[in-house]
């Protein structure tokens, strides 16, 4: 979905949250940091390309962050930022 860039903050978050998926997403990250796997599990229905590119919109906008270890094979958690 396209970022539409207005002066209504409820529009532009609509269009950064607007897709389906990424609603889902979010609501499973509330309850605190999850891994990859936790969330193909608890996103029922949800293709492992779909989740990928929508984690990383999400990332990119600045909604989630993914926190990767060092470490074979790798590892790493997605949390959700709160911004005031």
């Amino acid at each position: 979905m396209r970022k539409t860039y207005t002066n209504c903050s409820v529009e532009y978050i609509a269009s950064i949250i607007g897709s389906k998926w990424k609603i889902i997403i979010l609501r499973d990250l509330l309850t605190g940091t999850k891994r990859y796997n936790e969330l193909t599990r608890s996103v029922v229905g949800i293709a492992a390309k779909v989740l990928t590119e929508n984690l990383r919109d999400l990332e990119r906008d600045g909604i989630v962050k993914r926190k990767v270890y060092p470490v074979v094979p790798p590892k790493g958690n997605i949390l959700l930022l709160i911004r005031d």
